[in-house]
């Protein structure tokens, strides 16, 4: 059997991208400048998108904002591309609000966080997916990633939860491999990787795919890796991957938030503050190493 068989859960597709979200020069929403930018992403590789996450600068942008950023990117994409719309807070009830509001706003799926600052003990937190998961009608993506909530979602807690009939995937950030591993075995919700590094490793021991935000800028060359490992051809995937740790080190590792470094390559405009843009060094940086990667056979 290949590491593509159809037996392995994938709710939202493959390759997902954590899009930015544009912003004019005056700081508003650009929504042609997401809808172009959406419409790329699909035809640069992407399966789906994931809006209005943390690449998204969700904690900066309004609910308002956010309801007309999915109608946006839902026309320029058309009906058969998943669109999951980010709606986690720290407040169970402003998150239930939010996940109705992008359900009737056109998405196919939502990404839920682990409440953060308050630092939940683990039964409220799956108190609170649960009560966002019944709140509406879309099949729910967990968002672990403790280095930024303070709390994870631990194996057994996830394991529960992926007995609610639309709790379907994770986005892992927890850095945990051995943990996804286990859920992975014991069948539970499908796993996407949100750490790049770690992209191929947890596909191998069968994830579902990633949510990148690398992907913003490299869909195709992101999306190239998974194709060789689905075609049994695994050292090319290493080697796909391998190629691309140099741009990914420097857009998730450098000590700038991946919306800094992508909006930079990217030239989408300005970031929100309390974000800060990239400066000129590492926008130099950042820009020898895209143009590396895509100098490369």
């Amino acid at each position: 059997m290949t590491p593509s068989a159809p037996s392995r859960p994938r709710p939202f597709g493959r390759a997902l991208c954590a899009m930015i979200t544009p912003f004019a020069a005056t700081g508003d929403l650009d929504a042609d400048a997401a809808a172009a930018h959406a419409a790329a992403l699909v035809a640069g590789g992407c399966d789906g998108l994931v809006l209005s996450g943390t690449t998204g600068e969700s904690p900066t942008t309004s609910d308002a904002e956010k309801a007309v950023l999915l109608r946006a990117v839902r026309e320029a994409v058309g009906p058969g591309v998943p669109l999951v719309a980010g709606v986690g807070t720290s407040d169970t009830r402003h998150t239930v609000e939010l996940a109705r509001q992008a359900e009737r706003a056109g998405a196919d799926g939502l990404l839920v966080v682990t409440p953060y600052y308050s630092r939940p003990p683990q039964a409220a937190v799956e108190a609170h997916f649960r009560r966002v998961a019944d709140g509406a009608g879309l099949p729910v993506m967990l968002y672990d990633i403790p280095g930024r909530t303070g709390t994870r979602i631990e194996t057994e807690t996830m394991l529960r939860l992926a007995e609610h009939p639309r709790i379907v995937a994770v986005k892992d950030c927890s850095q945990d491999l051995l943990g996804a591993t286990r859920v992975i075995a014991a069948g539970g919700p499908a796993y996407y990787s949100g750490c790049e590094e770690l992209n191929l490793p947890l596909y191998a021991v069968g994830g579902a795919g990633y949510v990148s935000t690398v992907a913003n800028v490299v869909p195709g060359r992101m999306r190239a890796v998974l194709d060789a490992f689905d075609a049994g051809d695994t050292a090319g995937a290493a080697r796909l991957n391998g190629r691309l740790a140099p741009l990914t080190a420097l857009m998730m590792a450098s000590g700038l938030p991946g919306t800094v470094t992508a909006k930079a390559l990217l030239a989408a405009g300005p970031v929100r503050e309390p974000l800060q843009p990239a400066g000129r060094e590492a926008s130099d940086g950042l820009r020898e190493a895209y143009e590396e990667l895509l100098a490369a056979a």
